[in-house]
């Protein structure tokens, strides 16, 4: 039976914080998560293999999800979260199917949203629950939907009348 496995390129400036001071955080994801990372690092290509002895193949993706957002700028510290919480997704936006592939515009964006001294940025992870991370052309969010539906009924509750009046 052929091993399942998937394949992801991550920027090069990235692999060192993916393997971790003595191969640590990539020790840490194969443990957790079953699989065996093959890092290449000279093209920053990393193969993500699920080990036999795992008979769970959602692994594969959150293994997938936790590079890809290490890889995008995240800690990982931040990207371990989507293993210990299953309702923290990893959403990635890319900027130039949003505002055309003009460097001039989605820098003017990136800008926009970091803010002056990342002020704006933080502003928009309180208000939202969300953790943000710009990278290159592409902005990454991780947040939960479970706090953000919760917000959002408790919202709603303050603007019902008690006892239906």
């Amino acid at each position: 039976m052929a091993q399942a496995s998937t394949f992801l390129k991550i920027p090069k400036e990235r692999i060192g914080v993916l393997i971790g001071p003595n191969g640590e955080i990539k020790k840490r994801i194969e443990q957790e998560l079953s699989v065996k990372l093959k890092i290449e690092s000279d093209t920053g290509g990393v193969t993500i293999t699920l080990v036999q002895k795992s008979n769970d193949p959602s692994l594969l993706f959150k293994a997938k999800d936790v590079v890809t957002a290490i890889g995008r700028g995240f800690s990982p510290k931040h990207a371990f979260n989507l293993i210990r919480d299953e309702e923290i997704v990893l959403d990635i936006v890319d900027l130039r199917l949003i505002f055309g592939r003009s460097e001039s515009d989605i820098k003017r964006v990136k800008g926009r949203i970091i803010g002056m001294a990342g002020k704006t940025r933080r502003i928009i992870e309180e208000l939202t629950n969300v953790n943000m991370c710009i990278y290159g052309h592409t902005i990454v969010y991780r947040y939960l939907h479970r706090k953000r539906r919760e917000l959002k009924k408790r919202k709603l509750e303050l603007w019902e009348k008690p006892d239906g009046k």
